[in-house]
């Protein structure tokens, strides 16, 4: 107890004191503007006053079938109406939501299935049979219940398995829903890639939720009624919190099943979508779309943009077809973006390219983060602010995770030396904007020197034929390891190794020259970041001094 007398005779009471949560947004939206349009999905239009009830079913839904404080309830869904509801209704039956990724495999699902512990699986039809193969694997035995989305006419259907609509039908639209005990509570959990052992639980709160997701509102500038375009997976860090910053600001919801650059173009001019976020992929997909599926916009766009740096020529075009692109930077642990490359009007006046070097850098941190800084990880200092010195992006606020699900050694790790260390090595420049130069595990060591990937891409993607590029380490027999690059060729272009080669010698010192250009289609995760994991392996595989021939 304090002794302060600012303190004697005071204490925290319901009257003064409620935990932090997002789901008092909903609550709030649904009773100011209960007939605003909250969630658009082809030709459903649903209110507020509607989305509210519709989660308190589902939350009472759930309480009815078990499901209480610190449950795990699993979702297997695309970016539909379900999938928003389940943002409000798992945690306000006390539930905890697991969102997987759509894309794994069943053994993966699996994995996290039996590790989360969970209790229920609410699954989208066109998924059921990927669950199936994941439940024929697992030793979790949860209730299924599937959801039949009426914009998905392929098969999946499981007609022996509760349906969505008529378990939500069995719950209480006024159910009184819980707050968190505690802000502390878990809100979710989302898996990381696992690309190195198995995957990791990470665990958000109620607190960190509901200040991100206010976050996201003010470092986009999004006004009330804005209109937000599902581009970015919901499964990925709970959609970087927008599925909550959307009822804070009272917007609307425009759920896309699939990432297709028709759709996109058709929601963006029909419903006036002001947002939406994803990585250089969409951007790419919208501008190469044929013109015929190209609309003229009414109003600039606000595109938020994650993973690698967009090439200038990307910018350009955005900003031709009337967006507006800002780079963001987190990770899962940060509840998806906690850095943002806040910009300065007096940038736009700048050269193209000096434009979209700017663009290039991470940023400073968002508001609800407290400490965003570069440091050695062995001294745990701060590097110079000379835009040169590497050390690892570390994070401090509320916005980190509680930690790693069951996995204490991996916490401990994570957080030593009282920060969150990322893993992504990076630079500060004078002005105090960070710029991430790798991965620490992508960072090349040829001959001892140390080569950043994200460097020869930059120089890659400034070549016209280069649409995409991913550089990796590959083993060498002098030097330990070499650059090995991975190109994917703008549509209509032709390029050949020794040209990328003599290109590259034109604006990187010798040692960074990739030994080797492979001309093949990058892979990517569902969420558009390149699979360097993959590209590492095929670059072990390849004969040492073999050069792939191109394709156009």
């Amino acid at each position: 107890m304090s002794d302060s007398p600012y303190d004697i005779g005071l204490q925290r009471r319901p009257a003064n004191h409620q935990p932090l949560t997002p789901l008092t947004f909903l609550e709030r939206a649904a009773s100011v503007f209960p007939e605003h349009t909250a969630i658009v999905h082809g030709p459903l239009r649903r209110s507020y006053g509607a989305f509210y009830a519709r989660a308190r079913q589902l939350a009472s839904a759930l309480a009815q079938n078990g499901i209480g404080r610190r449950d795990t309830v699993s979702v297997v869904l695309a970016n539909t109406p379900a999938m928003l509801e389940c943002h409000y209704g798992v945690p306000m039956s006390g539930g905890v939501l697991h969102s997987v990724n759509t894309r794994l495999d069943a053994a993966n699902i699996a994995f996290q299935l039996d590790h989360t512990m969970s209790r229920v699986v609410i699954v989208d039809r066109e998924f059921m049979p990927l669950l199936q193969d994941a439940l024929a694997l697992a030793k979790a035995r949860p209730l299924v219940i599937q959801y039949d989305d009426a914009e998905f006419d392929g098969p999946g259907a499981d007609a022996g398995v509760l349906d969505y609509e008529a378990f939500l039908g069995n719950g209480d639209p006024e159910f009184a829903w819980l707050m968190p005990e505690d802000e502390w509570d878990a809100i979710a959990i989302n898996y990381t890639s696992g690309t190195t052992g198995d995957p990791k639980g990470v665990v958000t709160h109620h607190r960190g939720a509901y200040l991100l997701a206010q976050g996201n509102a003010l470092t986009s500038s999004m006004h009330k009624h804005a209109v937000y375009l599902w581009t970015l997976p919901m499964f990925h860090c709970n959609g970087w919190c927008f599925p909550w910053t959307l009822s804070a600001i009272i917007g609307t919801h425009v759920c896309l099943r699939q990432v297709r650059a028709e759709p996109i173009w058709s929601a963006l001019s029909e419903e006036r979508v002001t947002h939406l976020c994803g990585a250089p992929i969409v951007m790419s997909l919208m501008i190469s779309a044929p013109e015929d599926a190209k609309r003229d916009l009414a109003q600039r766009v606000q595109f938020f943009t994650a993973a690698a740096p967009p090439p200038e020529k990307l910018l350009a075009e955005m900003k031709t077809a009337g967006f507006d692109v800002t780079h963001l930077y987190g990770l899962t642990e940060t509840y998806g973006p906690a850095v943002v490359n806040d910009w300065h009007d007096s940038w736009s006046d700048l050269p193209p390219a000096q434009q979209a070097a700017l663009k290039s850098r991470q940023g400073v941190r968002y508001l609800p983060l407290e400490q965003l800084d570069v440091l050695d990880p062995d001294t745990m200092m701060p590097v110079p602010r000379d835009g040169e010195t590497m050390g690892e992006v570390m994070f401090r606020g509320n916005v980190v995770m509680k930690g790693y699900f069951r996995n204490a050694e991996a916490t401990e790790a994570a957080f030593a030396g009282g920060w969150f260390h990322s893993g992504d090595l990076g630079v500060v420049h004078p002005d105090g904007y960070i710029q991430l130069k790798d991965r620490s595990k992508d960072i090349i060591i040829s001959g001892g020197e140390n080569i950043s990937s994200i460097e020869v891409e930059e120089a890659l993607y400034r070549h016209p034929a280069v649409a995409v590029a991913a550089v990796v380490a590959m083993p060498h027999e002098k030097w330990g390891e070499t650059p090995c690059a991975f190109v994917e060729l703008a549509r209509g272009q032709q390029t050949d190794a020794d040209t990328l080669k003599a290109w590259c010698r034109a604006q990187l010192a010798a040692y960074k020259v990739p030994g080797r250009f492979i001309f093949m289609e990058i892979p990517r995760t569902s969420t558009g970041k390149i699979q360097k994991f993959a590209l590492r392996e095929h670059a072990r595989t390849l004969p040492l001094c073999a050069t792939s021939s191109p394709t156009g």
